[in-house]
Protein backbone atom coordinates (compact mmCIF):
# COMPACT_ATOMS: atom_id res chain seq x y z
CA UNK A 1 0.00 0.00 0.00
CA UNK A 2 1.30 3.31 -0.99
CA UNK A 3 2.17 5.59 2.49
CA UNK A 4 0.04 8.15 3.41
CA UNK A 5 1.28 11.58 2.10
CA UNK A 6 1.94 13.60 5.98
CA UNK A 7 0.27 15.55 7.03
CA UNK A 8 -3.15 14.10 7.16
CA UNK A 9 -6.68 14.21 8.59
CA UNK A 10 -9.49 12.42 7.44
CA UNK A 11 -12.93 11.12 9.26
CA UNK A 12 -13.63 8.00 11.35
CA UNK A 13 -15.64 5.94 12.85
CA UNK A 14 -18.60 7.84 14.81
CA UNK A 15 -17.30 11.25 12.73
CA UNK A 16 -13.96 11.15 14.79
CA UNK A 17 -11.08 13.18 13.07
CA UNK A 18 -7.82 11.31 12.69
CA UNK A 19 -4.65 13.38 12.50
CA UNK A 20 -1.30 12.74 11.41
CA UNK A 21 2.13 14.41 11.10
CA UNK A 22 5.77 13.20 10.99
CA UNK A 23 5.87 13.74 14.91
CA UNK A 24 2.30 12.88 16.25
CA UNK A 25 -0.95 11.29 15.73
CA UNK A 26 -4.09 12.28 17.67
CA UNK A 27 -7.59 12.08 17.27
CA UNK A 28 -10.84 14.37 18.02
CA UNK A 29 -14.14 13.13 18.50
CA UNK A 30 -17.34 15.80 18.48
CA UNK A 31 -19.32 13.17 20.00
CA UNK A 32 -19.41 11.61 23.48
CA UNK A 33 -16.88 13.25 25.87
CA UNK A 34 -15.89 15.98 23.47
CA UNK A 35 -13.80 19.00 23.29
CA UNK A 36 -9.86 18.96 22.51
CA UNK A 37 -7.99 15.96 21.89
CA UNK A 38 -9.59 12.47 22.91
CA UNK A 39 -7.80 10.95 26.02
CA UNK A 40 -4.86 9.05 25.48
CA UNK A 41 -4.50 9.88 21.61
CA UNK A 42 -1.62 12.27 21.45
CA UNK A 43 0.59 9.87 20.58
CA UNK A 44 4.70 10.49 20.03
CA UNK A 45 6.45 8.64 17.33
CA UNK A 46 10.44 9.40 18.93
CA UNK A 47 9.17 8.14 21.53
CA UNK A 48 5.81 6.14 21.58
CA UNK A 49 4.23 8.31 24.88
CA UNK A 50 0.85 9.10 25.16
CA UNK A 51 -0.88 11.65 27.23
CA UNK A 52 -2.88 9.24 29.91
CA UNK A 53 -5.06 12.00 30.69
CA UNK A 54 -9.20 12.54 29.79
CA UNK A 55 -8.76 14.71 27.21
CA UNK A 56 -6.39 17.73 26.41
CA UNK A 57 -7.45 21.17 26.43
CA UNK A 58 -10.65 19.86 27.53
CA UNK A 59 -13.88 22.67 28.26
CA UNK A 60 -16.20 22.96 30.81
CA UNK A 61 -17.92 25.98 32.32
CA UNK A 62 -18.53 29.66 31.75
CA UNK A 63 -17.66 30.95 35.62
CA UNK A 64 -17.23 33.85 38.06
CA UNK A 65 -15.44 34.28 41.74
CA UNK A 66 -17.32 33.99 44.82
CA UNK A 67 -20.66 32.22 46.35
CA UNK A 68 -23.29 35.12 45.13
CA UNK A 69 -24.02 36.02 41.45
CA UNK A 70 -24.96 32.92 39.77
CA UNK A 71 -25.94 29.03 39.81
CA UNK A 72 -24.39 28.28 42.95
CA UNK A 73 -21.05 25.95 43.10
CA UNK A 74 -20.24 23.08 45.07
CA UNK A 75 -17.25 24.18 47.37
CA UNK A 76 -15.77 23.21 51.19
CA UNK A 77 -15.32 19.44 50.16
CA UNK A 78 -12.30 18.07 49.17
CA UNK A 79 -12.82 17.67 45.36
CA UNK A 80 -12.98 21.62 44.79
CA UNK A 81 -11.65 23.36 48.24
CA UNK A 82 -12.85 26.42 49.56
CA UNK A 83 -12.43 28.57 46.59
CA UNK A 84 -15.86 30.16 46.65
CA UNK A 85 -17.55 30.33 42.88
CA UNK A 86 -20.79 30.25 40.55
CA UNK A 87 -21.82 29.15 37.48
CA UNK A 88 -22.55 31.62 34.53
CA UNK A 89 -23.37 29.50 31.47
CA UNK A 90 -23.86 25.73 31.65
CA UNK A 91 -23.93 22.42 31.48
CA UNK A 92 -19.98 21.43 31.03
CA UNK A 93 -19.20 21.25 27.56
CA UNK A 94 -17.03 18.03 27.79
CA UNK A 95 -19.58 15.79 29.56
CA UNK A 96 -23.36 17.24 28.77
CA UNK A 97 -23.21 18.88 25.09
CA UNK A 98 -22.90 14.97 23.37
CA UNK A 99 -22.01 16.32 19.98
CA UNK A 100 -20.37 19.61 18.93
CA UNK A 101 -20.19 21.10 15.47
CA UNK A 102 -16.28 20.51 13.82
CA UNK A 103 -14.53 20.73 10.94
CA UNK A 104 -10.86 20.03 9.65
CA UNK A 105 -8.07 21.16 7.13
CA UNK A 106 -4.71 19.89 5.47
CA UNK A 107 -2.51 23.13 4.81
CA UNK A 108 0.81 22.41 3.10
CA UNK A 109 2.70 21.61 6.47
CA UNK A 110 -0.14 21.44 9.03
CA UNK A 111 -3.26 19.86 9.74
CA UNK A 112 -6.19 22.20 12.03
CA UNK A 113 -8.96 21.32 13.41
CA UNK A 114 -12.05 23.81 14.41
CA UNK A 115 -14.79 22.77 16.88
CA UNK A 116 -17.88 24.95 18.19
CA UNK A 117 -20.52 24.86 20.87
CA UNK A 118 -23.14 27.29 22.70
CA UNK A 119 -23.88 27.02 26.45
CA UNK A 120 -27.54 25.80 26.75
CA UNK A 121 -28.30 27.14 30.16
CA UNK A 122 -27.20 30.34 32.13
CA UNK A 123 -27.97 31.76 35.62
CA UNK A 124 -30.73 33.76 36.61
CA UNK A 125 -30.24 37.48 35.21
CA UNK A 126 -28.43 35.69 32.24
CA UNK A 127 -29.30 34.64 28.81
CA UNK A 128 -27.67 31.39 27.59
CA UNK A 129 -26.29 31.00 23.95
CA UNK A 130 -22.40 32.28 24.54
CA UNK A 131 -20.36 30.37 21.68
CA UNK A 132 -17.12 28.21 22.83
CA UNK A 133 -14.96 28.06 19.45
CA UNK A 134 -11.36 26.00 19.73
CA UNK A 135 -9.03 25.76 17.26
CA UNK A 136 -6.17 23.20 16.82
CA UNK A 137 -3.45 23.36 14.67
CA UNK A 138 -0.90 20.62 14.37
CA UNK A 139 2.62 21.64 12.71
CA UNK A 140 5.14 19.47 10.82
CA UNK A 141 8.16 19.09 12.67
CA UNK A 142 7.01 19.60 15.94
CA UNK A 143 6.17 17.42 18.91
CA UNK A 144 3.17 19.77 19.75
CA UNK A 145 0.33 20.79 18.80
CA UNK A 146 -1.24 24.92 19.27
CA UNK A 147 -4.72 25.18 20.57
CA UNK A 148 -6.81 28.35 21.47
CA UNK A 149 -10.08 28.53 22.67
CA UNK A 150 -12.41 31.51 22.16
CA UNK A 151 -15.50 32.45 24.37
CA UNK A 152 -17.45 35.28 22.61
CA UNK A 153 -20.27 36.10 25.26
CA UNK A 154 -24.25 36.53 24.53
CA UNK A 155 -24.07 38.47 27.87
CA UNK A 156 -22.68 41.54 29.55
CA UNK A 157 -20.36 39.74 32.53
CA UNK A 158 -18.66 42.13 35.06
CA UNK A 159 -15.70 39.06 36.00
CA UNK A 160 -15.95 36.21 34.05
CA UNK A 161 -13.94 33.23 33.28
CA UNK A 162 -13.93 29.93 31.18
CA UNK A 163 -12.54 26.88 33.22
CA UNK A 164 -10.73 24.42 31.30
CA UNK A 165 -8.17 20.87 32.05
CA UNK A 166 -5.02 22.10 30.90
CA UNK A 167 -2.98 20.38 29.72
CA UNK A 168 -4.94 17.20 30.81
CA UNK A 169 -6.19 15.56 34.00
CA UNK A 170 -3.19 12.44 34.68
CA UNK A 171 -4.69 8.90 34.86
CA UNK A 172 -2.21 7.30 37.27
CA UNK A 173 -1.65 4.75 40.10
CA UNK A 174 -0.02 5.77 43.13
CA UNK A 175 2.61 7.40 40.41
CA UNK A 176 2.96 4.55 38.35
CA UNK A 177 3.27 5.92 34.76
CA UNK A 178 4.86 9.92 35.89
CA UNK A 179 8.55 10.83 37.59
CA UNK A 180 7.40 14.28 38.42
CA UNK A 181 5.34 17.37 37.99
CA UNK A 182 6.87 20.84 36.62
CA UNK A 183 5.06 24.22 37.80
CA UNK A 184 6.52 27.34 36.30
CA UNK A 185 5.16 29.18 39.42
CA UNK A 186 6.24 26.76 42.02
CA UNK A 187 9.43 24.51 40.49
CA UNK A 188 9.43 20.54 40.33
CA UNK A 189 7.34 18.33 42.48
CA UNK A 190 8.01 14.15 42.79
CA UNK A 191 5.54 11.75 42.14
CA UNK A 192 5.37 10.70 45.70
CA UNK A 193 3.38 14.19 46.25
CA UNK A 194 0.16 12.65 44.65
CA UNK A 195 -0.31 9.46 46.25
CA UNK A 196 -3.04 11.22 48.64
CA UNK A 197 -5.98 12.76 47.71
CA UNK A 198 -5.85 16.66 48.63
CA UNK A 199 -7.90 19.61 48.00
CA UNK A 200 -7.11 22.01 44.96
CA UNK A 201 -6.31 24.95 48.31
CA UNK A 202 -4.22 22.51 50.06
CA UNK A 203 -0.55 22.71 47.59
CA UNK A 204 -0.04 24.05 44.35
CA UNK A 205 -2.24 26.15 43.89
CA UNK A 206 -1.34 29.31 41.66
CA UNK A 207 -4.00 32.22 41.90
CA UNK A 208 -3.45 35.75 39.84
CA UNK A 209 -2.81 38.49 42.48
CA UNK A 210 -1.97 36.76 45.52
CA UNK A 211 0.85 34.69 43.33
CA UNK A 212 4.17 36.12 41.31
CA UNK A 213 3.08 36.35 37.85
CA UNK A 214 5.85 33.71 36.09
CA UNK A 215 7.18 34.44 32.79
CA UNK A 216 6.16 31.85 31.31
CA UNK A 217 3.07 29.59 32.51
CA UNK A 218 3.81 25.77 32.13
CA UNK A 219 2.32 22.77 33.76
CA UNK A 220 4.05 19.83 32.58
CA UNK A 221 4.40 15.73 33.92
CA UNK A 222 7.68 13.55 33.08
CA UNK A 223 6.20 10.60 32.02
CA UNK A 224 8.40 7.33 33.34
CA UNK A 225 10.27 5.17 31.42
CA UNK A 226 13.67 5.55 30.10
CA UNK A 227 14.11 8.13 26.94
CA UNK A 228 10.33 9.28 27.74
CA UNK A 229 9.42 12.87 27.54
CA UNK A 230 7.51 15.47 29.40
CA UNK A 231 3.94 16.51 28.37
CA UNK A 232 3.33 19.45 28.61
CA UNK A 233 0.64 22.30 28.23
CA UNK A 234 2.56 26.13 28.00
CA UNK A 235 -0.29 29.43 28.01
CA UNK A 236 1.31 31.48 25.94
CA UNK A 237 -0.05 34.66 27.65
CA UNK A 238 0.77 34.08 31.27
CA UNK A 239 -1.22 37.08 32.74
CA UNK A 240 -4.51 35.37 31.54
CA UNK A 241 -4.56 32.58 33.77
CA UNK A 242 -6.81 33.50 36.74
CA UNK A 243 -6.25 30.73 38.64
CA UNK A 244 -4.36 26.84 38.17
CA UNK A 245 -5.03 23.36 39.67
CA UNK A 246 -2.60 20.35 40.35
CA UNK A 247 -4.27 18.36 43.60
CA UNK A 248 -4.67 14.58 43.88
CA UNK A 249 -8.27 13.74 43.94
CA UNK A 250 -7.57 9.83 42.10
CA UNK A 251 -5.93 11.58 39.68
CA UNK A 252 -4.55 14.65 39.13
CA UNK A 253 -6.30 17.30 38.61
CA UNK A 254 -5.06 20.01 36.06
CA UNK A 255 -8.10 22.28 35.71
CA UNK A 256 -6.80 25.96 34.66
CA UNK A 257 -8.81 29.11 34.58
CA UNK A 258 -8.34 32.42 32.61
CA UNK A 259 -10.05 35.35 32.03
CA UNK A 260 -11.37 36.78 35.22
CA UNK A 261 -12.56 39.84 33.12
CA UNK A 262 -15.57 42.16 32.62
CA UNK A 263 -17.12 41.57 28.79
CA UNK A 264 -19.79 43.09 26.93
CA UNK A 265 -22.75 41.33 24.83
CA UNK A 266 -20.06 40.99 21.77
CA UNK A 267 -17.13 40.60 23.06
CA UNK A 268 -14.86 37.95 22.90
CA UNK A 269 -11.41 36.39 24.92
CA UNK A 270 -9.20 33.96 24.11
CA UNK A 271 -6.27 32.20 25.14
CA UNK A 272 -3.99 29.92 23.14
CA UNK A 273 -1.48 27.28 24.31
CA UNK A 274 1.51 24.72 23.14
CA UNK A 275 0.65 21.05 24.09
CA UNK A 276 2.38 18.08 23.40
CA UNK A 277 5.92 16.35 24.29
CA UNK A 278 9.42 17.99 25.06
CA UNK A 279 12.38 16.08 26.52
CA UNK A 280 13.39 18.98 28.63
CA UNK A 281 11.94 22.11 30.48
CA UNK A 282 14.69 24.09 28.84
CA UNK A 283 13.03 23.08 25.28
CA UNK A 284 9.86 23.98 26.68
CA UNK A 285 11.04 27.09 27.91
CA UNK A 286 12.51 27.94 24.06
CA UNK A 287 8.92 27.65 22.74
CA UNK A 288 6.84 29.12 25.25
CA UNK A 289 9.91 32.35 24.55
CA UNK A 290 9.41 31.69 20.90
CA UNK A 291 5.51 32.52 20.76
CA UNK A 292 5.46 34.56 24.33
CA UNK A 293 2.52 36.39 25.08
CA UNK A 294 0.22 35.37 21.75
CA UNK A 295 -3.62 34.93 22.76
CA UNK A 296 -5.69 33.73 19.35
CA UNK A 297 -5.17 31.38 16.44
CA UNK A 298 -6.55 30.82 13.09
CA UNK A 299 -6.08 28.41 10.28
CA UNK A 300 -6.92 28.07 6.29
CA UNK A 301 -5.90 25.62 3.72
CA UNK A 302 -2.37 27.87 2.89
CA UNK A 303 -1.28 29.20 6.76
CA UNK A 304 -2.29 29.75 10.07
CA UNK A 305 -2.14 33.01 12.06
CA UNK A 306 -1.06 33.55 15.55
CA UNK A 307 -1.65 36.92 17.17
CA UNK A 308 -2.48 38.88 20.45
CA UNK A 309 -5.90 40.37 21.40
CA UNK A 310 -8.87 37.97 19.86
CA UNK A 311 -8.48 37.23 16.02
CA UNK A 312 -11.77 37.21 14.45
CA UNK A 313 -12.54 36.26 10.78
CA UNK A 314 -15.12 38.61 8.79
CA UNK A 315 -14.06 36.86 5.11
CA UNK A 316 -11.83 34.82 3.48
CA UNK A 317 -8.53 36.45 3.93
CA UNK A 318 -10.01 39.19 6.15
CA UNK A 319 -9.85 39.12 9.77
CA UNK A 320 -9.62 41.72 12.71
CA UNK A 321 -7.99 41.64 15.82
CA UNK A 322 -9.92 42.60 18.94
CA UNK A 323 -9.19 43.64 22.98
CA UNK A 324 -9.89 40.92 25.19
CA UNK A 325 -13.44 41.73 26.31
CA UNK A 326 -13.30 44.87 27.82
CA UNK A 327 -9.53 45.05 28.51
CA UNK A 328 -7.59 47.97 27.38
CA UNK A 329 -6.27 47.10 23.48
CA UNK A 330 -2.17 47.24 23.42
CA UNK A 331 -0.62 49.50 20.69
CA UNK A 332 -0.20 47.92 17.75
CA UNK A 333 -0.65 43.75 17.91
CA UNK A 334 1.71 41.35 17.43
CA UNK A 335 1.00 38.59 14.47
CA UNK A 336 2.97 35.76 13.17
CA UNK A 337 1.72 33.99 9.84
CA UNK A 338 2.86 30.86 9.30
CA UNK A 339 2.68 29.12 5.37
CA UNK A 340 2.01 31.36 2.19
CA UNK A 341 -0.23 33.68 1.18
CA UNK A 342 -1.90 37.02 1.80
CA UNK A 343 -4.21 38.40 4.04
CA UNK A 344 -5.96 42.17 5.52
CA UNK A 345 -5.81 42.10 9.50
CA UNK A 346 -7.48 45.50 10.83
CA UNK A 347 -7.00 46.73 7.12
CA UNK A 348 -3.72 46.00 6.79
CA UNK A 349 -2.47 43.90 4.08
CA UNK A 350 0.05 41.55 4.72
CA UNK A 351 2.12 38.93 2.55
CA UNK A 352 4.32 36.59 3.77
CA UNK A 353 5.84 33.04 3.08
CA UNK A 354 7.36 30.54 5.70
CA UNK A 355 7.05 32.06 9.07
CA UNK A 356 6.90 35.94 9.16
CA UNK A 357 6.64 38.18 12.11
CA UNK A 358 4.09 41.45 12.10
CA UNK A 359 2.66 44.65 14.12
CA UNK A 360 -0.63 45.47 13.14
CA UNK A 361 -2.34 48.84 14.27
CA UNK A 362 -4.92 49.10 16.13
CA UNK A 363 -8.27 50.35 14.72
CA UNK A 364 -10.29 50.46 17.43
Amino acid sequence: MPETRLPNAARGQDERILIETDCLTAEVWPNGYVSGVKANTLADKKSGARDASFGLDIIDFLMGPGAEGGVPYEHNNLYHGRIAKHYLELPQVCTQAKHIESEFLVGPDFAAVRQWWRWKEAAPGYKPGSLWEQTLVFPMGRRYFLSCDRVESVNDFEDVFLRTDLPGHLQHKKGDNFEEVYLSYEGRIPASDFIEDFPPDGRHLYQRGTHPLPSRMIRARKIKGEGKPWLAGITLEPALVSEAWCHQRGYICFIQEFGRLPVKAGDSFAAAYLIGYFDSIEEMEKEADRYRGFTALAATKGYWLLSEGVLLREAEGRYRIAPQGQWPAPSPWRLVAHGKGEVTINGQRLAFEGEASFSVKWTG
